[in-house]
């Protein structure tokens, strides 16, 4: 899953794509460099971020979507916890909605999945952007996010959300601490039960920088692919990925290995 940031504050690439016809040409790099879908966002999610009201959001990716929709039929998604900026998306092609939300943030968000019948990404996230990294807290971080998920499976599936359309997301770096990562990351096999494909999202992350001693954001990505070898062999199948081509050559060797090529 290539990101597609069209917004001015990402931590990263933060203004780089905001004309949709760049934002365009580089959603179609990333699939020539092999992602096999694009994760479009209007909004920051990134510690401290503040929100974007729904009308600046859907200025930003609305026009992206269409111009990625009318030249390939790669699956797109929408990075959104709004149900306005989601329908908006679906109408002009996405085919996911990647709730960082884990679908609590807008309760129109599980209706609008379930009746239009999209892919849905459910993360788990502890607060809000915002504040969601002031002093997370955890007795047990892998039992709680595996009972959050265990909740959001119960009323996606409730709600008429066709259960073999719902993808996991253990929100790496969203409200957890780096030991909390690295706690998640190790525990990933635990997460299996629920018998629906995990996403993982590390890509540049600051607490790579924590593991390798660095501060330097260049510093993070041979960690971040190491990574992406790492959690597919503990089960991991989608990742989230600002630079596809490496994650693509590490999951061929890590699949080779392990016998899935």
């Amino acid at each position: 899953m290539g990101i597609l940031n069209a917004t001015p504050d990402s931590f990263s690439d933060g203004g780089s794509f905001m004309e949709p016809a760049a934002a365009c040409d580089h959603g179609m790099k990333m699939l020539d460099d092999g992602a096999d879908i694009l994760d479009v966002g209007g909004e920051s999610t990134r510690p401290g971020a503040e929100s974007v009201p729904a009308a600046e959001e859907l200025r930003r990716v609305i026009p992206v979507i269409r111009a990625l929709r009318a030249r390939t039929e790669a699956p797109i998604s929408i990075d959104t916890c709004k149900a306005t900026v989601a329908a908006a998306a679906i109408e002009a092609g996405a085919d996911i909605v990647n709730d960082v939300t884990g679908l609590c943030g807008d309760p129109e968000m599980i209706p609008l999945v379930a009746r239009s019948g999209v892919g849905v990404v459910v993360m788990h996230m502890r607060g809000e952007p915002r504040t969601m990294q002031l002093d997370p807290v955890y007795e047990d971080v892998l039992r709680e996010v595996g009972e959050f998920f265990r909740q959001a499976l119960d009323a996606a599936i409730t709600s008429g959300i066709d259960p073999m359309r719902i993808v996991l997301d253990p929100g790496i770096g969203f409200g957890k601490t780096p030991e909390h990562n690295r706690q998640l990351l190790r525990g990933l096999s635990l997460f299996a039960g629920f018998g629906r494909p995990l996403l993982i999202g590390v890509s540049r992350k600051s607490f790579l920088g924590w593991i390798a001693g660095s501060p330097r954001i260049e510093d993070r990505h041979w960690p971040g692919v190491a990574l992406t070898s790492c959690c597919r062999e503990r089960g991991a199948r989608i990742f989230r990925v600002h630079d596809p081509k490496p994650h693509k050559e590490a999951l061929r060797m890590t699949e080779a290995i392990l016998g899935d090529a």
